[in-house]
């Protein structure tokens, strides 16, 4: 790993420049442009150089030294606040981090109202396949059946907005699938990338309230749609997403299907700031299929990016003796948050401030190790049996969105062997990941928050730069979503009980 601290840099050029500029106030969101925002550019290029563990994993320093100098030279000049959004989400995208990026549910209510609010929501939730925009869901009443393939919006073709909001998604490393999974639309969470950067990006398409769409729906010639766009508080009137129910909800289901075969739903393990006791809900479900004669457990984590380690209690109930099968190094780029930055950060740990002993070095390519945690899948966790072993066949459906403690997860089962993965290639990267502790950068002049990873995972020898591919991979189709057959689903009921010859 290439350690920076003998070149002068436009790294350290920015350090030199934050410390010796005075901490403003956000700007006033009425005016149409930011001013000073070089102020922001610097303390971006100075926080991320010093701070984030994979800045360099899929680019040479070189490289972001000019990609901070070309955002410093962008923004020498006053720019509009969605502008300056959007060169911000570009160049953490950039930096190939699934963890990276001005993160829509810390950003101040003003800039949320400024940003995110507004009749720009599109009246339908859609998967892309490949290239193509599918329409999962009708909003509008307008006819758009499952299965309809949107061609064009306002005549700007589906895949040509794919391409232009690919720079902006984040994902680890060269894992596009991800990037395609992201922005998507599936009523999923409260805010989606699409909704955010489509507006901003392409202002021309949502200003008039309503849109024509060229379409063809299931088994009827192509034709010109009107639809009238959505707000916010429509779309999720209408969808209510998993971060809306109430602090003490469920947020999985254990359902039973033919053949003694159970089914564990985990949308999200997004549990921190809920009141449900998440491990004591799942403990008793699984001490209940472990008991009574249920033959196969299907484990469905689609659509979940992750959260706290909530599979942990899973894993110790399918193993009978103690396996560490992760064995990822943990480091950090500093042992402490250096003076000039502190400031402008916050977090909900005080330890991310100063790891102290916990990281021990400098290495010799300027990262610090620091200590494993038996409470970290993507780092050196120790897997021990615990309750009652479930004996039956195992399933674990996967698919793109799995990038953070659920990309832990299926590292471990498979690595392991635990259970069997069916579905698509997972989100995070083999090549290892960033997350477990963050800071929460808020730049001075616009006011906006970016997230800071600051803890690189990093696997014991050369690894490709691709998720992880299930036992049994499972590609979706739009006559799939057309007929409302979950294909992922049958195939994993047949490899329950052992019908698919395993």
């Amino acid at each position: 790993m290439h350690s920076n601290t003998s070149r002068r840099s436009f790294l350290q050029a920015a350090g030199a420049a934050v410390g010796a500029a005075a901490i403003a106030s956000p700007s006033a969101l009425a005016s149409t442009q930011v001013a000073n925002l070089g102020e922001d550019a610097a303390l971006l290029a100075r926080a991320y150089g010093a701070l984030h563990p994979g800045l360099y994993r899929y680019n040479s320093p070189a490289q972001m030294d000019a990609r901070f100098a070309a955002l410093h030279n962008s923004l020498s000049a006053p720019r509009s606040l969605s502008d300056t959004y959007l060169a911000f989400a570009r160049i953490t995208a950039a930096v190939r981090c699934g963890h990276s990026y001005p993160n829509f549910y810390n950003q101040t209510d003003a800039i949320t109202a400024a940003l995110f609010d507004g009749r720009s929501r599109l009246p339908f939730l859609f998967r892309w396949i490949g290239e193509r925009m599918i329409v999962t869901r009708d909003l509008s009443g307008a006819g758009l059946e499952p299965g309809t393939e949107i061609h064009s919006i306002e005549r700007i073709e589906a895949k040509r907005l794919l391409s232009s909001l690919m720079p902006f998604a984040r994902a680890d490393g060269h894992n596009d699938a991800k990037r395609r999974r992201i922005l998507a639309v599936e009523g999923i969470d409260r805010f989606q990338a699409f909704d955010i950067y489509m507006p901003m990006l392409w202002p021309q398409l949502v200003s008039r309230g309503k849109i024509a769409v060229f379409a063809t729906r299931p088994g009827r010639p192509p034709r010109r749609i009107d639809l009238a766009l959505m707000t916010p508080a429509e779309r999720l009137a209408a969808v209510p997403p998993i971060d809306t129910k109430p602090k003490d909800a469920a947020l999985w289901s254990l359902d039973r299907k033919p053949d003694g075969i159970a089914c564990l739903t985990m949308p999200s393990w997004s549990v921190y700031n809920g009141s449900w006791d998440w491990r004591a809900w799942l403990e008793a479900r699984l001490d209940e299929i472990a008991t009574d004669g249920t033959r196969g457990l299907i484990i469905d984590l689609r659509g979940n990016e992750g959260g706290l380690d909530c599979g942990n209690p899973i894993l110790a109930r399918l193993i009978e003796r103690e396996i560490a099968p992760v064995v990822n190094a943990r480091r950090v780029r500093a042992r402490r948050v250096p003076d000039d930055i502190r400031p402008h950060v916050d977090t909900w740990n005080k330890q991310f401030y100063d790891w102290g002993g916990r990281a021990t070095g400098p290495r010799g390519d300027g990262f610090y190790d620091l200590a494993t945690s038996d409470d970290d899948a993507n780092g050196g966790m120790t897997i021990r049996p615990a309750g009652k072993r479930f004996g039956g066949k195992v399933v674990v459906l996967t698919d793109a969105s799995n990038s953070s403690a659920t990309f832990g997860f299926a590292q471990v089962v498979k690595s392991g062997r635990l259970a069997r993965l069916i579905g698509q290639t997972t989100g995070g990267n083999r090549r290892g990941i960033n997350g477990g502790a963050f800071l929460f950068l808020r730049l001075p002049a616009s006011g906006i928050e970016v997230d800071i990873p600051l803890i690189g995972y990093f696997p014991p020898g050369a690894q490709p730069d691709a998720g992880i591919v299930p036992d049994i991979v499972v590609e979706e189709t739009p006559f799939d979503i057309a007929a409302g057959l979950d294909r992922t689903m049958s195939v994993a009921m047949r490899a329950a009980v052992g019908r698919d010859g395993s």
